[in-house]
């Protein structure tokens, strides 16, 4: 089977993916990514808003109405929730290859 063209994803991109599985705006995406990560992952603002912009061209994400009109909410698409099964296979693949191989 033929990988999709935007695979692998980067750290970052699977966890702000991951954490629009419920709707965020981007400071509490930057909380909710470190706080899943155990701390490992920290984003900065540049990044958070620069990933965000390419995540809206991709159209993995959307904006979505907010009653806070100082902040832009974001959740997952559909398209983004495919990509982010397609990722989580293949990291489950290789976490399995690693174990056949006692690592």
């Amino acid at each position: 089977m033929k990988r999709h063209k935007q695979l692998p994803l980067t750290e970052t991109t699977y966890y702000i993916l991951l954490a629009l599985l419920f709707p965020a705006h981007g400071y509490a995406i930057m909380q909710k990514v470190e706080e899943m990560s155990e701390g490992d992952v920290r984003i900065a603002a540049g990044t958070m808003y620069g990933a965000i912009e390419n995540l809206l061209k991709l159209r993995w994400i959307v904006a979505v109405p907010s009653n806070d009109k100082r902040r832009k909410v974001y959740e997952i698409t559909e398209a983004g929730r495919r990509i982010l099964a397609l990722e989580t296979e293949r990291l489950r693949k290789l976490s399995d290859l690693a174990k056949a191989y006692h690592l």
